[in-house]
C-alpha cells in the first residue's frame, strides 16, 4: 500500500465558494482526479469536514450516493446557477 500524499490546502476563496454553494443549496459541475482517472460530474455539495489534517467535501452524486472527496483532488468546479 502506498502512503497517502501530503494534503495541499485549497485556496481560501475557492473554499468560501464551496461553503456558499452548500448554504445556498447549489449544485456543482465538478472535475476531480480519483485513482488516476479524471471524473467530471454534476453533484450536490452537502458539507465540508476536516479529518486527519485534510479537508473533505461531502457530496451527493447524480445517482443519489453520498460520497466524500478530499479537496486537493478537485481540479476545478463551477457553481451552477438556479440548480
Amino acid at each position: 500500500m502506498s502512503p497517502v500524499p501530503t494534503y495541499s490546502p485549497m485556496d481560501c476563496a475557492q473554499y468560501s465558494r464551496l461553503e456558499l454553494a452548500i448554504l445556498q443549496g447549489r449544485a456543482l459541475h465538478l472535475r476531480w482526479i480519483g485513482r488516476g482517472i479524471t471524473h467530471i460530474e454534476v453533484v450536490r455539495p452537502v458539507d465540508l469536514r476536516t479529518r486527519r489534517q485534510a479537508e473533505y467535501l461531502i457530496l451527493v452524486d447524480a445517482l443519489g450516493r453520498r460520497r466524500i472527496l478530499r479537496l486537493d483532488r478537485i481540479n476545478r468546479f463551477e457553481v451552477l446557477e438556479g440548480a
